[in-house]
This record gives structure tokens, sequence and C-alpha cells, in this order.
């Protein structure tokens, strides 16, 4: 008998988590299904003819992914950085809508380098579709494309700058990476840590932040911009171009990452 009730709970198990898997896999195949439809066609960085008119000048995207109606929540931190940075450019007030690329976007000169600033107006799951719009639109290649967004394994004071590789997980990259049909894209990774107790983690990173972790933000977003205008004012984005037809391997992934916290300055001195 106590054989048949341990069996009866190991199938439980079991078949709750392949339900638990086959909705996690419907899910991504759907949203891949959402991504191809929207684009409509393959990812090239040359298909607007605004790019034509600054055929010298280097160019970088810098997206903040988020979901759009829900600013201040932990999965739109990405947006918040994109605005802060804005603000230090001082061209927060340069928004403007662009349907053509399903986002708000910015752009600007700063020094020899064309930057443009994007907010997708897409849910996070589809966000690289409109990143990978704006890079065509633009004419800016994948590995000149910086990505800011949410990180569930660094808690909330933590950053981190990937030079491409997997999307750990995270569906706005997942998407782009989908969309762009390469990871090679650099990603500035802004803590929010993992849930505590029993709060799902949906209803964590779609939650706002607490008026203590509002503290720890302020200080977040001004150390995110101070590495996102390192990275924008060096000659080349260290993130090397994917193969053709391929993308960078993991074991490269892996090797460039920079890890960064808001109590640290650039000498690694505690401020």
């Amino acid at each position: 008998m106590r054989n048949v009730t341990i069996f009866s709970k190991l199938w439980h198990c079991v078949s709750h988590f392949w339900k638990l898997l086959n909705f996690v896999t419907m899910r991504r195949l759907l949203s891949k299904l959402i991504n191809r439809a929207m684009l409509t066609g393959a990812f090239t960085p040359a298909m607007g003819s605004e790019a034509e008119m600054h055929t010298n000048v280097r160019r970088r995207l810098v997206v903040g992914l988020g979901n759009p109606g829900m600013d201040g929540t932990r999965h739109s931190v990405g947006m918040a950085v994109i605005a802060a940075l804005a603000d230090r450019l001082g061209v927060a007030d340069r928004w403007r809508a662009e349907k053509h690329v399903s986002g708000e976007v910015i752009v600007l000169e700063r020094q020899d380098t064309q930057i443009v600033l994007l907010r997708p107006r897409l849910l996070m799951n589809i966000n690289g579709v409109s990143v990978a719009k704006a890079a065509g639109k633009y004419s800016i290649h994948a590995e000149h494309i910086l990505l800011v967004h949410d990180e569930l394994d660094k808690p909330l004071g933590k950053l981190a700058m990937k030079l491409g590789g997997s999307a750990r997980g995270h569906n706005g990259v997942r998407s782009c990476v989908d969309c762009l049909q390469t990871d090679v894209m650099p990603r500035l990774r802004v803590g929010i840590g993992r849930p505590s107790g029993k709060t799902s983690v949906d209803r964590h990173v779609l939650g706002r932040f607490s008026q203590e972790e509002q503290k720890v933000l302020m200080v977040v977003l001004d150390q995110s911009v101070d590495l996102l205008l390192r990275q924008l004012t060096e000659q080349e984005v260290q993130s090397p171009a994917s193969p053709p037809g391929g993308r960078r391997t993991s074991k490269a992934s892996k090797a460039g990452e920079l890890s960064t916290s808001p109590a640290q300055d650039s000498t690694g001195a505690q401020t």
C-alpha cells in the first residue's frame, strides 16, 4: 500500500511537470510564430532609406526592453534605464512614436556616432519585432544593438554587461534573438532579484518596486547610464559578429560578461 502511495505521488509530480513543460513550450512556440508573422521579411541592416543619409556615421541602437504601459514595474526596468539615458543626454523631450518600428525612438548624434534609442510598444515576448524593424530602418548591425533588460538571477543593485550568448530564459531577449537570427547583441542586465516566500515569478516581475527598492533603483539607473555611455563611446562594441549563417558559441559568450555594483566606483573601491 505504501508503494502505491509513493508511486501515486511520483506520478502526480511527473504529470504536473509535463503539463508545465508543455505550457512553457507552447508559449515559446506561439511567441516565435507571432514574431515571424509580424516581421514582413528576414532581418537585414539595410532596409530603410533613412540609413543612406548617414553612410559615414557609426550607428548604435540602445533598446530598453519591457511592457508598454507598465512603467515602474521590475520587468520594465530596461525602459527606466533608457529614460534615464535620454535624460542624461538632454533629449528626454524628443521621444516620437514611430509606427514602422512599433515603438518610440529618439535619434541623436554624439561625437561621431548616431545613437538610436528605442522603447518597443509591443509586449515583452515580442519585443524583438520592434528591435529588428528599428535595426533594419536605421541600418544597424546586430552586434551594435545594445539591449537593456531585467535579470532575475542578480539582486537589485547588481549590474552585468553580457556580450552576447544565450537568452537565459528572458522572453524579451529570446524574441530579439529569434527576430534578428543571431545572439551576438551585447546586453546590460539589471538585477531585480528573485521573489521571496511563495510569491510567483510572474507576480514578482510584474510588480512595482517598493519604496526601499526605489532608493536603490535611483543609484542603479545612474550607474547603468554610466556603463551605457562607456559602451557607446568605445571605438567598437566588444562583441564579435556572428559567423555567416550561425551564432557565437556559448563558450565565447560565457567569457564576455562584466559584473558590477552601484556600490562600487570604476576602480572597484566602495563608495
